[in-house]
């Protein structure tokens, strides 16, 4: 793909054409942040030079990083990180990619300026941890049933320095009774027989993506786990997909949250249901 000696401007030429005809979304995107984090050089720096040539080491990672992708693994997986926020988290095949949408959620805690956070679902830790940053005083507690995306998050607390305020449990949701300022889940939510890119479906982990026939059922479970373990908060987040927004809406007053609120993306797409008065 890019042979020792290789020019940048030749190197992402091919590496455009080929992830092209592979039939990914974004070849030209793709190539170019790889080789731009491979070499250490922005992508600007890259585009202004073509001519430049790249030292064997990186022309030999970026070749294997451009079949990696050709293959659909994710960009975060293969450069092993992703930003959010403003901050930035290690990911492998155990959690899932975090989202710009899930942003939605973090911004919900900003509103509500909590003490005490509950998140549950934490994945490789993005919301707990961008909660934790954002908000100085907070203290956030968040769950994940997979002991693999436990350890991630745990790994990221730690080289961010936030594991002070944020601790991690094995659980669905923490033994209680317990009261907390604010509630957070981005639980899967995805229906079963959905079509995903094989970004998606091939290579994150289904545990995390997928949620029953209509995709509601984790959520259903989960909201049934806090009124047994008697987990209280008055106001909870709960991240969705498209067309779920009247249905998780009404498990959420149903749960005890009186007053609900459906939360549309940026493409007009129900996702996040804010549920208040518990």
């Amino acid at each position: 793909m890019a042979a020792p000696g290789a020019r940048v401007g030749d190197a992402l030429s091919a590496a455009i054409d080929a992830l092209a005809a592979a039939g990914v979304d974004t070849p030209r995107l793709d190539a170019e942040v790889l080789l731009a984090e491979l070499s250490g050089f922005g992508r600007a720096a890259l585009i202004a030079d073509p001519d430049r040539e790249l030292e064997p080491a990186v022309a030999r990672a970026f070749s294997e990083a451009v079949r990696r992708r050709l293959r659909r693994e994710p960009v975060a997986y293969i450069l092993g990180r992703k930003g959010f926020r403003h901050i930035d988290l290690e990911v492998d095949g155990r959690v899932l990619v975090p989202r710009p949408e899930t942003e939605m959620l973090v911004e919900l805690a900003l509103e509500a300026d909590p003490a005490r956070v509950l998140e549950i679902g934490t994945g490789s830790g993005a919301i707990a941890l961008a909660v934790a940053d954002e908000l100085a005083g907070v203290e956030v507690l968040a769950t994940d049933v997979s002991d693999g995306a436990i350890e991630v998050a745990v790994g990221n607390a730690n080289r961010l320095g936030l594991s002070g305020r944020v601790s991690f449990e094995l659980a669905s949701v923490p033994a209680g009774p317990a009261a907390f300022d604010l509630i957070l889940a981005n639980l899967p939510y995805v229906p079963d027989r959905d079509g995903l890119p094989p970004e998606v479906g091939e290579w994150e982990p289904g545990g995390a993506l997928f949620g029953g026939p209509d995709g509601t059922d984790v959520i259903r479970r989960v909201l049934g786990d806090l009124n047994e373990s008697q987990i209280v908060a008055p106001v909870i987040g709960l991240e969705i997909g498209r067309g779920q927004g009247e249905t998780v809406a009404a498990m959420v007053r149903e749960a005890g949250w009186a007053d609900t609120e459906i939360r549309l993306d940026l493409a007009g797409i129900d996702r996040v249901v804010v549920g208040r008065g518990a």
